[in-house]
């Protein structure tokens, strides 16, 4: 099961990668970054994507139709995804056995991207990622 590093530098192999983040989404803090950031600073970027998690994640409006997870153990919602006229960024959850407040951040060029594959591709090392 890969760890961080190996998890970012998987995610930097899709198509159109510019880089890649895993943040926790309640201290907006970079656990770990790889690749050129949007806007030239890796933590400044964690903590807006981190603003834009936090603010799905805790609004009913985005809750499952069955209700929150009880458990705590999995996020309300799978992923987020930006666009914008050249990149796309895609915001993937990940599940933890404490307290789930981990996603991973892939942003890519919008002309050599694929954000399906990239959406599928996340949604996999997100159900491997080991961390700790």
């Amino acid at each position: 099961m890969p760890g961080i590093d190996e998890c970012l530098l998987e995610a930097m192999r899709l198509p159109g990668a510019l880089g890649a983040a895993v943040v926790d989404w309640t201290s907006g803090l970079a656990l770990g970054t790889v690749g050129d950031a949007p806007g030239g600073d890796h933590e400044t970027t964690a903590a807006e994507a981190a603003e834009l998690a936090r603010l799905a994640a805790e609004h009913r409006a985005f809750a499952p139709e069955a209700g929150p997870d009880q458990s705590g153990q999995d996020p309300p919602v799978e992923d987020l995804i930006i666009s914008n006229v050249d990149t796309y960024h895609v915001l993937r959850f990940v599940a933890t056995s404490f307290d789930s407040s981990v996603f991973l951040h892939l942003w890519l060029a919008r002309s050599d991207g694929n954000l399906a594959l990239a959406r599928i591709r996340l949604g996999e090392m997100a159900g491997r990622l080991v961390l700790g």
